[in-house]
Order: structure tokens, then sequence, then C-alpha cells
């Protein structure tokens, strides 16, 4: 099938509409009944990152955030109100950082390449490479390099949300989410959850001891 075609993507609607019908009638009524989503999921914009697909969920279940390399930017308040809905509201149990490998935000970092906005916006990223530069470079591919960085930038960008206030506040009323920071493969679709400092966090004050 050709989504390129703007068409399609009418059609393609139909089609999805009409089978979540057949299978269960009150599909679209439910949904109207509001969402009570467990996780808040925070990722890419990248088109290859299907959310849904690539976690088996439906419509109702994961509340999305979408940027350019998956950044938690202190000063972005769309991220901040997303974040504070999903926490304050929503009551979600799970946050869940997600970035992916070959990543044109993070090598357009890592190869400081950027320009205009993106420029900026990367350049946390870029930091987080300078920061960590020796070890990176000794990866002998440069692709192991880039994945290592989007790596790297998933476990910072997970530190970053448990500094906003939204989630410092969740902390001390003693009822907050879990967090995980995970990376995609999409070489095979499979996803790595990685292991996260959280002793290291509790001891500076980040995470609740």
């Amino acid at each position: 099938m050709h989504y390129h075609n703007y068409k399609n993507l009418l059609q393609n609607n139909l089609e999805w509409a009409e089978e979540k019908l057949k299978q269960d009638p009150t599909y679209f009524d439910n949904l109207t009944k509001g969402q009570k989503p467990p996780f808040l999921f925070i990722g890419c914009s990248d088109s290859r990152m299907p959310l849904n697909s690539f976690t088996k969920t439906e419509p109702g279940e994961l509340f999305i955030h979408r940027n350019v390399a998956n950044q938690v930017s202190l000063t972005d308040m769309n991220l901040l109100a997303v974040l504070e809905y999903a926490v304050e509201a929503l009551k979600v149990q799970h946050i869940v950082i997600c970035g992916h490998y070959f990543c044109g935000g993070v090598a357009a970092a890592y190869k400081d390449s950027a320009t205009g906005v993106v420029e900026s916006w990367v350049n946390p990223i870029r930091e987080i490479y300078l920061q960590n530069r020796a070890a990176i470079d000794a990866i002998e591919e440069e692709d192991d390099r880039i994945n290592k960085l989007a790596e790297l930038n998933v476990v910072a960008q997970v530190r970053n949300i448990c500094n906003t206030s939204v989630m410092q506040r969740a902390f001390r009323a003693g009822s907050y989410p879990s967090v995980h920071g995970w990376v995609l493969d999409i070489r095979v679709g499979r996803i790595k959850e990685l292991e996260l400092p959280l002793e290291e966090w509790r001891e500076l004050g980040i995470l609740p001891a």
C-alpha cells in the first residue's frame, strides 16, 4: 500500500473504523467515556517510531508526547503541561522516555552538523557527547558511537524529568509514577530497557530515598 498518497490515509481510516466496529460494536462508545492511561510515553518525533505498533497497545493506553530526539527541557511548556496533566490529573503509573538507534537528531548532535532551530534544540545532546567523548570515541564503528550517545541521551532525559517541579511535587507527596528509559532498536524492532543509576540519583536527592 502506498502511504504517500494523501487520500489513502483517509481511505485507510474508513477501513480501520469499519474493522473495529465489526470486532466490537461498542469500541468507539467506550473511547468517548474518557481516558485512564497507565503510561506517559515521551518519544522521538521520528516517523519510524510507531508507538502503538511496537508496544501492541490500543487507543487509551498511552498518553504521548513527542519531539525531536526525545528531549526533556525544563523550559518546554508543552512538555511540562503534558507531564503535569499526566501525573496530577491522569495519575499515570509509569513514565517512559524512549529514544531509538539511528536517530537523526542524535547523529546531528554527534557530528555537530545541525543548523538553525534544530542546532539549538539538540545542543544538550552535543553536551552529553562532549562530556563522554573519550568513552564514545573509543567505540570503533561510527553508528555504534551514535547509538551509544542515543542511550546516554535517554538516561539524561529521565534524570531531567525527575528534576521537574511536577515530579518533585509528586515525590514530596509520596505518590508518583515509576520512571523508565528505553531505546528502540529499529534494526530488529525490539525495545532495550536501559539501566538507570537510581541509587546515585537517590543519594543526590533527585529521587526520594
